[in-house]
């Protein structure tokens, strides 16, 4: 099982999400609960086809952190 970073972002019209761990996946959702589940579905399919064309799984690589700086 593969741990997968996924950035959610807050739209004029709900959120939408991507993971840059995984070119191309990307969600949206009217709201945080509904872009967590379609993003989790669209990494499975993601996953799927990868799998189905021969490939593998990306390995994980990227990470978040939050940088302070004076406001």
């Amino acid at each position: 099982m593969n741990k997968y970073l996924v950035v959610v972002e807050e739209t004029e019209t709900g959120y939408s999400s991507y993971s840059p761990d995984i070119p191309g996946c990307v969600a949206a959702g009217a709201t945080q609960k509904e872009v967590e589940r379609t993003m989790r579905e669209a990494i499975e399919f993601h996953l799927e086809g990868m799998k189905c064309d021969g490939g593998r799984s990306p390995a994980p690589h990227s990470y978040s952190m939050y940088c302070e700086v004076p406001a």
